[in-house]
């Protein structure tokens, strides 16, 4: 008979503690609320600045995707609720202490906010709205206008009130804009620090996270104002910023890895993962070379003359945008502290 002394189960799986209660809803919802983020700090910035007819896909036209990116990422948030019929349970208290509590307050003041920016710049996005084809039409009547000998279809608000409103809206953007750019910053910042705000994970318990996800979003909203817009000067003035962006991304990214190597054994596992390791090959081709390093390198040949499609760099930052915040989540629930 073989004897064998066991002295230690932690070779048995799941031994020590593993999180594997996120799945893809929390990647979608930490990558539409960075774009929705960045598409609003951007608008408000470009109006704080005075430079909304400059940028007009960055102010009017863009900002039309946020409120749609919050909805489809609550959505997807909602998905993942255990209880969703209870999320308003939320919004009974404020614990300035629980990055979720942050989130669910900045959530609330941004998608209003961002709807009636968007409402605000509705005649100008939609000049000859038909009212004849639309259920939001029968709210509205219809004004035809002669404009250098060009007919037109211009259309107004068919109730006092809401035309009060949006002219009050109107003469107040900027300081509407400072509070939108304000709120952008904190809901893109607390796309990183919901991770960073759990301990227990070494991948995620690192400051460097908040900066990180903020740096990222702004990065692919930049890309896609970049796609949208048909005006050559702003799409290389987003060009410079996205490839600035693309810096302060790398940058941060080797810095994180740093810290982990000259953190605990836990942290330095944890950096392995990516290293070496079962995400290493995801995340580097993935995230590091076509969501960074290969759209830098476009989007500089572009800046230099060189004719590119801005759509090929634009779609490889978003999809290494999504990607980066699907390994993040993932290999955080992997990686823990041994005891």
């Amino acid at each position: 008979m073989r004897e064998e002394l066991i002295t230690s189960g932690r070779m048995n799986l799941n031994i020590d503690p593993v999180l594997h209660i996120w799945h893809w809803q929390i990647p979608v919802y930490l990558f539409l609320g960075g774009l929705a983020a960045g598409l609003l700090f951007f608008a408000a910035y470009y109006t704080i600045i005075g430079k909304e007819k400059k940028f007009t896909t960055a102010v009017k036209f863009a900002p039309v995707l946020a409120p749609v990116a919050i909805i489809l990422g609550l959505i997807a948030l909602l998905l993942d609720l255990k209880h969703p019929a209870y999320f308003w349970q939320l919004y009974t208290t404020v614990h300035l202490e629980s990055p979720m509590s942050w989130g669910a307050w900045v959530l609330m003041f941004i998608m209003p906010i961002s709807m009636l920016w968007v409402a605000s710049y509705f005649k100008e996005i939609f000049p000859k709205f038909d009212i004849n084809q639309n259920i939001v039409g029968k709210m509205l009547k219809k004004v035809i206008v002669k404009n250098d000998n060009k007919e037109g279809a211009n259309w107004d608000w068919k109730f006092e009130i809401i035309r009060k409103f949006e002219i009050n809206f109107i003469k107040n953007r900027k300081p509407v804009a400072w509070v939108m750019l304000i709120l952008a910053v904190i809901l893109g910042v607390y796309t990183g620090i919901l991770l960073s705000a759990f301990n227990a994970r070494p991948l995620w318990n690192s400051s460097i996270l908040g900066p990180l996800f903020l740096t990222s979003g702004l990065s692919t909203a930049a890309a896609t104002i970049m796609w949208m817009s048909d005006n050559h000067e702003e799409k290389r003035t987003f060009s410079k910023i996205d490839l600035m962006l693309i810096v302060i991304e790398l940058f941060l990214i080797t810095h994180l890895f740093m810290g982990f190597l000259a953190g605990s054994e836990a942290k330095v596992q944890a950096a392995q993962y990516f290293l070496g390791g079962e995400f290493t090959v995801t995340f580097w081709i993935n995230v590091v070379i076509i969501g960074l390093i290969v759209p830098a390198i476009l989007e500089t040949l572009e800046l230099l003359k060189f004719k590119l499609p801005v759509m090929v760099p634009a779609a490889m930052i978003l999809w290494g945008g999504m990607i980066f915040r699907f390994i993040m989540v993932e290999a955080g629930q992997v990686t823990r502290f041994l005891y």
